[in-house]
């Protein structure tokens, strides 16, 4: 179209980085810009780990990290995409959510009785003190070994603790297996199979999981008696 004999093209929403808004409609909001879209996500998480990590240390709670940050300290992969996890005794549960707010970090209690939750560096962090429905006893913290988180030593879950609270949390409502299979091949040299199917074996998802994990080469088959 031509405006005083000059052409003039229409506005086209797209490049302006706005969309036009039909009647009664606020306009959307524009793209955010480069320098405003977030971090590397795998980092932030490992530095929410070594924040909680470091107060748990500092004021004695016996605890363990557990989740994808213990598998990344057990030498599985960096690409963390949900939060840090770590386990603690319940009967310390109030003390630790205690030394959080302390530190000003806000404390969450969710519908589930098995968890208390926090966030650190923009990310979620869960205080576990059940894991697959069985407590967090002294036992399991006792097996945790210290291992740094990049610059952190704290005392992370024992491989075959790790496995087995995964593979024990398999139900017909909840059977990921493809994200537990990475974590099994990560760190399956150093977990006691034998211990994972006394425990958790005789159940029908994790009875198939470990099958899968057999019929791809990932542990050696079941041994007949």
């Amino acid at each position: 179209m031509t405006q005083n004999g000059e052409d003039t093209a229409p506005v086209r929403p797209e490049v302006t980085g706005l969309r036009l808004a039909t009647a009664g409609q606020e306009p959307a909001p524009a793209a955010p810009d480069a320098q405003n879209l977030p971090r590397d996500r795998s980092q932030a998480i490992l530095e929410a780990a070594k924040q909680v990590g470091a107060l748990l240390k500092r004021k004695g709670h016996p605890f363990a990290l557990a989740g994808s940050v213990a598998v990344y300290a057990h030498g599985g992969g960096r690409h963390l995409q949900h939060d840090a996890d770590f386990c603690v005794l319940p009967e310390d549960a109030d003390a630790v959510a205690a030394t959080l707010r302390e530190a000003g970090l806000p404390v969450r209690t969710p519908p589930e009785d098995w968890l208390v939750k926090t966030t650190s560096q923009g990310q979620d962090v869960d205080v576990i003190f059940a894991l697959a429905h069985e407590p967090v006893t002294q036992e399991m913290l006792g097996r945790a070994q210290c291992l740094p988180v990049d610059s952190v030593l704290m005392p992370v879950l024992s491989p075959t603790d790790l496995m087995r609270s995964l593979i024990s949390a398999f139900s017909e409502h909840n059977c990921d297996f493809g994200a537990v299979l990475p974590v099994a091949r990560a760190v399956r040299e150093k977990v006691d199979w034998d211990e994972v199917r006394a425990t958790c074996g005789g159940e029908p998802m994790p009875a198939a999981f470990l099958f899968l994990l057999e019929r791809l080469n990932v542990i050696d088959p079941q041994e007949e008696p």
